[in-house]
């Protein structure tokens, strides 16, 4: 058995698919490229792979990793020149390298995710950065986030490890933030331009990158 790290983009063509349609296009992309996937046991066999953390509805990302194990041994090389044949426009396969069997599962190595927000704002550029450090210097930041099952409450200071400003030109305003992402949990964009102020939703949300511990 092999196992191979992926990595690709996600682009606007397909932002709005869910988790489970993104694996079944990728296991018919794998199939179509005759990659020789290896199965789980069991009654309902299914291609082992795995994503390093799911991206939210919405949103793009050039960062996206994902694991994939093979029945039997086959270069990084060939892999990508098969499968770039075979993906459809919006996904882009940009790197595969062999990972050892015995490394960590994917999604335990993950602890940061980086993301470039654009919102729109009427904010003064000194504004905004007044916003971002005194977040920044805040040591806790009760939120409430509404699911099915109701309310949940949590510390959203603790999901944010930086938070800084790339670029402000005419209402445009360009965020970078480094937001938690392990099982102890995802720091979400949309909560954080919130938390500082602004009264829009991000026009656009790109996930740059993933950071592993």
């Amino acid at each position: 058995m092999q196992r191979l790290r992926v990595k690709f983009s996600r682009g606007e063509e397909l932002k709005f698919i869910s988790h489970l349609d993104l694996m079944r296009l990728w296991e018919r992309a794998l199939r179509r490229a005759r990659i020789p996937l290896a199965y789980s046991q069991g009654y309902t066999p299914h291609p082992q792979s795995s994503l390093a953390a799911p991206l939210a509805l919405g949103v793009t990302s050039k960062a996206e990793l994902m694991d994939v194990y093979l029945s039997r041994w086959t270069t990084p090389q060939y892999f990508e020149a098969r499968v770039k044949e075979q993906l459809p426009r919006g996904i882009e396969l940009l790197e595969v390298w062999q990972i050892g069997l015995k490394v960590p599962a994917l999604q335990t190595q993950v602890k940061f995710a980086e993301y470039k927000v654009e919102i729109e704002t009427d904010k003064s550029t000194p504004e905004i950065q007044q916003s971002l450090d005194a977040l920044l210097k805040t040591e806790r930041l009760p939120w409430q986030h509404m699911r099915d099952t109701g309310p949940r409450h949590y510390d959203l200071r603790a999901l944010i490890q930086d938070l800084w400003l790339i670029e402000h030109r005419d209402s445009l305003c360009v965020l970078g933030m480094r937001l938690r992402c392990d099982d102890q949990g995802s720091g979400r964009p949309e909560q954080v331009t919130k938390a500082l102020g602004f009264s829009q939703l991000p026009k656009s949300i790109h996930r740059t990158a993933l950071l592993l511990g």
